[in-house]
């Protein structure tokens, strides 16, 4: 079961596509939309990650970060990044300790599941139906934006 609205998020280290060392306490006062995803280079995974990148820019001016979460190591990240150029970090929890934290944990995967943190730490939203292709702006109708 995934964590509620109103909890606050858990705090978490971990490396993104290019190897940079990434923590939520980074983007203290940002709204982030921490989106977990079973598998790079999948079908749903690729259609919610493009769905993403193809919103991006509705994203970029408002103080919103995008941040994938797969148990994906960061050499499959990059190829994924690459290959549907993706324009936000991919973040590899190899050992799925952000996905336990979580509480998204699907054995050797990471379930389908998106957290929108607010600025103070809490989540506010919690997704845990997800339509891919959709799914990025769904978000933003949500948030206003």
């Amino acid at each position: 079961m995934a964590l509620t609205t109103g909890t606050p998020a858990p705090s978490f280290t971990v490396k993104d596509t290019n190897g940079n060392t990434v923590s939520l306490s980074d983007f203290q006062g940002k709204t982030v939309v921490l989106y977990f995803y079973p598998k790079d280079d999948t079908p749903g995974c690729t259609k919610e990650a493009c769905s993403f990148r193809d919103s991006y820019t509705a994203y970029q001016g408002k103080d919103i970060v995008v941040l994938g979460v797969s148990m994906d190591d960061e050499a499959s990240h990059q190829r994924f990044t690459e290959k549907f150029s993706l324009p936000f970090p991919l973040l590899a929890d190899v050992k799925g300790e952000l996905t336990k934290a979580y509480d998204v944990d699907g054995g050797s995967y990471s379930k389908r599941v998106t957290y929108v943190i607010d600025g103070n730490g809490t989540i506010s939203h919690v997704y845990d139906s997800v339509k891919t292709d959709t799914h990025a702006s769904d978000i933003l109708a949500d948030l206003g934006v």
